[in-house]
């Protein structure tokens, strides 16, 4: 058991590391391109899904059969010893203009970890995994070859392709078929976004991609994203929401709960942007711009405006709780994005089953 306490200084290091991508995944994926649940547009629940502890109450000792966590490659010291784990996803090879794999980690580097290691393949633009994903190319047919051969030193693969295009739906599903395949006995996963219920002719339905993988790591975040109105990472609600739906159609067995380490800020105030001469001028009489200078013939000014700052993030209570509800309705896994992120608390409040 240990005693909440939420340090001064965690807020400023959420700040400075609030960067962080769809999972915070470098590089970030642009919002307005992310496949997002349907149903998260300023959806607030009336009350939490459990009983919060109170303030400065120990906080319950969470266990999981599987515990993932995400490292990313020139990130490895995040991964210390002793961490209760089962599994990593080494963050991650990724696909080049050409469909050819590339920045494939070295998993030497993560030898010392006791657990299962899986290489992360990620794509994430839709025009380049639409280009991947055509069957029958010569591209594609040296993409599973590379992912093969490249997963022999793994325990296993993750695809992680945040994009799909609505019409490769067919074509991302006999990709992964061919994987499945090839694999062999090799663990094969996949990382999906949550959804709280079946979508009409969604190219994530759970349904069609179960039977094709060893494990589905909901992505249980970004329930509100940096183009968003500002809320949780990952509220309670919805975070039960997409639990049940998902403990529904994926099962116990494959299903592992997506947890965020991150936490997100929004300003009422964002100056960048392009301007007509006239918004130039709005600008100088709205902002009272006293001095024009000039940069070697070029006219520049300075101003300032407040600005308020709205932060949302995960302490060791939020993830307790969150731990602790997936728990009660039956969860069995969970996985975390991303090492480095995480307050040092979480670690005493989770084990391993």
């Amino acid at each position: 058991m240990v005693k909440h306490t939420t340090p001064a200084f965690l807020l400023l290091i959420i700040l400075l590391a609030i960067a962080v991508s769809c999972r915070g995944s470098p590089p970030e994926i642009a919002d307005n391109d992310r496949e997002m649940p349907e149903d998260n547009s300023g959806i607030e629940d009336a009350e939490p899904v459990i009983p919060l502890p109170p303030p400065g109450q120990d906080l319950p000792v969470s266990a999981f059969g599987e515990i993932w966590a995400y490292v990313v490659a020139g990130r490895e010291a995040a991964l210390t010893k002793n961490l209760p784990l089962s599994d990593i996803g080494y963050f991650g090879a990724e696909i080049d203009s050409y469909g050819k794999l590339t920045d494939v980690p070295d998993y030497r580097k993560l030898s010392a970890f006791s657990g299962r290691v899986h290489l992360v393949a990620a794509c994430n633009s839709r025009a380049l995994t639409h280009f991947a994903l055509m069957p029958g190319s010569a591209e594609r047919k040296a993409l599973i070859a590379d992912l093969l051969t490249e997963t022999k030193n793994f325990d296993g693969l993750q695809i992680d392709f945040e994009l799909v295009p609505q019409r490769d739906g067919g074509a991302f599903l006999s990709f992964l078929a061919e994987l499945r395949t090839g694999l062999g006995n090799k663990m094969f996963t996949i990382a999906l976004p949550a959804r709280t219920k079946r979508i009409s002719n969604d190219v994530y339905d759970y349904e069609k991609i179960r039977s094709l993988v060893d494990r589905i790591l909901v992505m249980a975040y970004d329930e509100h994203w940096s183009t968003s109105v500002p809320g949780p990472i990952a509220s309670l609600g919805w975070c039960k929401r997409v639990a049940d739906y998902s403990l529904g159609v994926i099962g116990k067995e494959k299903l592992i709960m997506g947890i965020p380490f991150y936490g997100r800020a929004w300003g009422d105030s964002n100056p960048s942007r392009a301007l007509l001469y006239s918004g130039v001028e709005n600008v100088i009489n709205d902002n009272r711009v006293g001095e024009i200078r000039r940069e070697n013939g070029i006219p520049t000014f300075d101003y300032d405006v407040p600005v308020s700052v709205k932060v949302y993030y995960e302490d060791a209570y939020s993830l307790s709780t969150r731990m602790e509800m997936y728990k009660s309705i039956g969860v069995a896994s969970i996985g975390f994005w991303r090492l480095g992120q995480e307050t040092p608390e979480v670690w005493n409040i989770l084990q391993l089953e």
